[in-house]
């Protein structure tokens, strides 16, 4: 049996999406030809996004997202750190290693969850709401291997050394399949990482956290 949907809502969500994968904007006429609606409809969600604070126009005339989405975001914050948490403490203890879900925040890579190892004399102290630039540190860049496309199937997480902090290792892995949001699994350790080990337990971690947000 269907179930009964709206189509002006689904057109709404859509537009956000839109909006969110485009942060240099669209046009009216862009948005429409990519919903498969007249303009009219594109003004009326428009007006109406605008007046709740999730969409706005600026003067070249372009449709952005409005700062109303950063309060869902926030909202939104709680739940992934908890669904996370249970597949964070389990990487930790199995690999011995602080483990870590990061999140894209604008140009930043934002720590939103940190579980430390029970059973170790010395690990990586790292707080949450602790951030870095996308380019650095393998949580950063395995986000940015997912934009560009998805990781290596050969090897689907990410290495650094050192980018960070000095003599410290990490492996990531990407969030696959939960827009719009934009995160990775990984560990930071002081020392060595046997990373044929590590890096498949990582990326398995950030296949567990895309299932329990799904």
């Amino acid at each position: 049996m269907a179930v009964e949907t709206s189509q002006t809502l689904d057109r709404g969500l859509r537009l956000l999406q839109l909006l969110a994968e485009t942060p240099g904007g669209l046009t009216v006429t862009a948005l429409a030809a990519q919903l498969g609606v007249n303009r009219t409809i594109v003004y009326r969600l428009l007006a109406t996004l605008e007046q709740h604070g999730y969409a706005r126009r600026d003067g070249d005339g372009r449709a952005r997202l409005g700062i109303g989405v950063g309060a869902l975001a926030a909202a939104v914050q709680p739940l992934v750190r908890v669904c996370a948490l249970p597949v964070l403490r389990g990487l930790a203890e199995e690999v011995g290693a602080t483990a870590h879900l990061t999140v894209a925040d604008g140009a930043e890579a934002l720590a939103l969850a940190v579980v430390e190892p029970s059973w170790t004399d010395l690990h990586v102290a790292y707080r949450v709401g602790a951030r870095h630039p996308l380019d650095r540190g393998a949580a950063g860049r395995a986000i940015l291997a997912a934009r560009a496309g998805g990781p290596n199937p050969e090897r689907p997480y990410v290495v650094s050394v050192g980018e960070l902090e000095s003599g410290a290792r990490g492996v990531a892995a990407p969030v696959l399949g939960v827009r719009p949001l934009e995160a990775s699994v990984g560990v930071v350790a002081l020392g060595e990482l046997d990373v044929k080990r590590v890096g498949p337990l990582v990326v398995r971690a950030a296949a567990a956290v895309a299932a329990a947000l799904r």
